[in-house]
């Protein structure tokens, strides 16, 4: 039988902790320049997507085929951070744990609302609002920056345990699939949606709402 020396299991144990560290750190999903490791939900076709001067361009205005923008990558427990910004009354977001059984994305992965709250024409009830887990848990806060100004976001996802953190913030903490968790989605909007948030493991989403976001900086860390 081979003997190792102390000094041998130490390096040894050195590069494992070195290689475990490399593969937890941020990596950038989006190179800045082409929409390369993303495609559309379910590969419909769509002109609503471009990338201009190292940012990513969601232009719902004058798109005429409509579809959300996935990863090709499916992520299960993450840190995801970007930076993102949308028109003067634009409505969109991003999803998360999103697969492709149904007609549309938001019918299956939970949301972070991207929204401009002020400048929005209509009433918006606090789990529409900017950093909310849509439809299910209001922010806690207001940390939004104007229509057009960046804003900076993170989201963690680990083994249920969600958090919403908005402009160095968290807004939003929630449980998915507890008791609570499940009654909400019952009594709310995804009662008639079964695929929603059943998912442990999927794609993220940008969607396409209509309107125009700019999204920069998108890296991801895998937990």
């Amino acid at each position: 039988m081979k003997k190792y020396t102390i000094a041998s299991i130490t390096i040894l144990v050195f590069f494992f902790q070195a290689a475990v560290g490399q593969s937890n750190k941020l990596v950038s999903i989006f190179d800045g320049k082409t929409l390369s490791g993303w495609r559309t939900y379910q590969n419909k076709p769509s002109d609503s997507w471009s990338v201009e001067y190292g940012v990513l361009h969601g232009n719902g205005i004058t798109a005429t085929k409509h579809a959300d923008l996935i990863t090709d990558a499916e992520y299960e427990n993450f840190k995801l951070v970007f930076d993102w910004k949308i028109s003067k009354g634009g409505n969109s977001g991003l999803l998360y744990l999103v697969t492709e059984q149904y007609p549309s994305s938001h019918q299956t992965g939970p949301e972070y609302q991207l929204i401009d709250d002020i400048g929005y024409p209509g009433k918006l009830e606090n789990w529409q609002k900017a950093g909310a887990n849509y439809a299910m848990n209001p922010p806690e806060l207001d940390a939004t920056l104007p229509a057009g100004k960046w804003n900076h976001t993170v989201i963690i996802v680990n083994r249920g345990h969600v958090e919403h953190w908005l402009n160095g913030k968290r807004v939003v903490t929630c449980e998915m699939w507890t008791e609570a968790w499940n009654k909400a989605k019952a009594e709310g909007k995804w009662k008639d949606y079964p695929g929603y948030g059943i998912s442990k493991k999927g794609h993220i989403a940008l969607q396409d709402h209509g309107g125009e976001t700019w999204f920069k900086n998108i890296k991801i860390q895998v937990l």
